[in-house]
């Protein structure tokens, strides 16, 4: 199945009503940031950053991006997918600047020597939620029995066919023990289109990361799953060893660790990574 676009409510989505509220706090403290900063010098050529990233981070990399550039001079270029198809460009040779991607990639790819050095950082991390369509009835999901009992009673099910969110959900249903009672019933789509098919009720629920469900206007966060049954995903970025800008690719990166990005992060369904 096709990835569509969602259908516009004309209702901002939880996202975009909390981006609205924390980004005006956040720029200042981008401003601020930047100034201890290598900023793009009056005069110099600015070259464009190539940002190759995880759907999850869509949203706060969308958020930050317009600020970032205004205060460092820098463009940055953006191309998201899944993981696994971000890895693959990179194996075959497409040169980037900083990759967001799964941890054990990254860590791939400083062995094969396609990230620099000391540039690896831990970005964030996002749980597994689930999604219903705007206005339906959120089912109970906060307990393991709860979450077990809403899958073995919905009409359809949707997830990621190669996210890191969808190959964690397939194994829970073993781990359930109602793999086969579901089977029938479940639709892996790509990352793109899980979240709008409950838009348009081609799926009755979503299992995927919160980012994936605040962005989109026409479903709700019914919830996460519970901690017995939760796992957080960890998203880990690098600098390209080639990248045109070396400066501007790792100043990217110690703004989306500093105390500035924070609240973005959370406002776009993420947390940091603890230590």
């Amino acid at each position: 199945m096709s990835a569509r676009r969602s259908v516009h409510t004309g209702r901002p989505s939880a996202l975009r009503r909390t981006l609205l509220l924390v980004l005006p706090a956040s720029a200042v403290a981008l401003t601020s940031w930047v100034g201890g900063t290598s900023a793009q010098q009056p005069g110099a050529e600015s070259k464009p950053v190539k940002v190759l990233s995880v759907l999850p981070l869509k949203p706060l990399l969308e958020a930050i991006g317009p600020e970032f550039e205004r205060a460092t001079g820098h463009k940055l270029v953006f191309q998201f997918d899944v993981s696994a198809a971000l890895k693959r460009q990179i194996d075959a040779g497409d040169p980037f600047d900083v990759a967001f991607i799964l941890p054990a990639m990254v860590d791939d790819l400083l062995a094969q020597g396609k990230v620099a050095s000391g540039t690896r950082r831990d970005i964030a991390r996002a749980a597994i939620g689930v999604a219903v369509r705007r206005g339906a009835p959120k089912p109970d999901i906060g307990t393991p029995d709860a979450f077990k009992h809403t899958l073995l009673d919905a009409r359809s099910i949707a997830y990621s066919s190669e996210g890191a969110s969808g190959a964690y959900f397939k194994s829970l249903l073993e781990r359930l023990g109602i793999a086969a009672e579901v089977n029938a019933r479940l639709r892996p789509l790509a990352s793109s289109a899980v979240v709008p098919s409950v838009a348009h009720g081609e799926a009755e629920l979503a299992v995927i990361s919160p980012p994936a469900i605040l962005a989109d206007p026409g479903v709700e966060l019914a919830g996460i799953l519970p901690k017995e049954l939760q796992n957080y995903v960890v998203y880990t970025a690098g600098a390209g060893v080639a990248a045109l800008d070396a400066g501007a690719a790792k100043a990217l990166l110690e703004y989306l660790t500093a105390p500035a990005a924070l609240v973005t992060m959370k406002a776009t369904g993420l947390e940091p990574v603890v230590p």
